[in-house]
């Protein structure tokens, strides 16, 4: 039986998710490292640490290991004070209903408190599929009228203009976009999506913000980590761009927690000197990472 819980009352700033009328703390859980690589009373264990330090949004999907059967058992205890997120990497939509029922069964919970169309910039997530009348996105808006999720969301890494094509003509609640100051030179989902998106008051979440890298090119820079030196000031890039919510982190150790939750709690914008510095030095690590993250266009 898993020990009582009680969510920290100290702590991480906090900041409005667009139009959704919710607040979250700036830093949120991504638990695919955790469901990869532990088991699920460390995990749990994991889980509650950064509960107990005042995390509240914990980011999952059905490719992330065990991550979603490891989470039912953290949620029993705190599911209303938990803002749940899910994700469908699948373009149709009776598919990707059945995945996010299957999702919520793994997680035991009846709803979702955010479902994002995931990786619409993939190869695998055509468009024309994915927003059709037989697509994902109508298959999520449907689960939204059927108290499945609260919300709906867009995630990916790449092609920028999918995103900014797509606010133009569905009702989204929230974005979920790989930034940070390496890809700002390559995707650039900060200057290219994102003011569309704040400007129609869209929720922004961060993700990649110490880089990533789904999709490694030969003999260039390994990108599943930046070079550390560059960590808090990834991690100040990310939340100084306008408008954002929060950056999702992924962590599979009580270590790496605390190094998050410390660049959280001491949080300061960048200067106008400091955002030059960086811009300078990503633009010298894109040549190296080239599209990583999968096509720019």
């Amino acid at each position: 039986m898993l020990r009582f819980i009680q969510n920290s009352t100290s702590s991480i700033p906090t900041r409005s998710l667009g139009k959704t009328g919710v607040t979250l703390p700036i830093l949120g859980f991504g638990t695919s490292p955790a469901g990869d690589r532990l088991d699920t009373r460390n995990a749990v264990r994991l889980y509650e640490t950064a509960f107990r330090e005042g995390i509240t949004y914990f980011d999952t999907a059905p490719g992330y290991g065990k991550a979603q059967i490891q989470l039912s058992y953290f949620l029993k205890q705190v599911r209303p004070q938990i803002f749940l997120v899910t994700k469908c990497y699948e373009s149709d939509g009776e598919r990707a209903l059945k995945m996010l029922e299957e999702s919520l069964r793994e997680l035991g919970t009846t709803y979702a408190d955010l479902v994002f169309v995931h990786s619409v910039g993939d190869d695998k997530m055509d468009p024309r599929i994915v927003f059709s009348k037989n697509g994902t996105y109508a298959a999520l808006m449907k689960a939204k009228a059927l108290g499945l999720t609260r919300f709906v969301g867009l995630s990916g890494h790449s092609r920028p203009s999918r995103f900014l094509h797509a606010l133009r003509q569905f009702d989204i609640d929230v974005l979920l976009n790989a930034v940070n100051f390496v890809d700002r030179h390559t995707y650039n989902f900060e200057e290219q999506v994102w003011p569309a998106a704040a400007h129609a008051n869209i929720g922004l979440i961060a993700m990649k913000v110490y880089g990533g890298g789904q999709k490694p090119r030969p003999k260039t820079l390994s990108h599943s980590q930046m070079p550390v030196e560059y960590h808090n000031m990834a991690f100040r890039y990310a939340l100084s761009q306008p408008q954002v919510c929060c950056a999702i982190i992924g962590m599979a150790t009580h270590r790496e927690l605390e190094e998050n939750v410390r660049r959280a709690r001491m949080f300061q914008p960048l200067s106008a000197g400091e955002a030059k510095r960086l811009y300078d030095a990503g633009a010298l690590l894109a040549r190296q990472w080239t599209d990583h993250l999968g096509p720019v266009s």
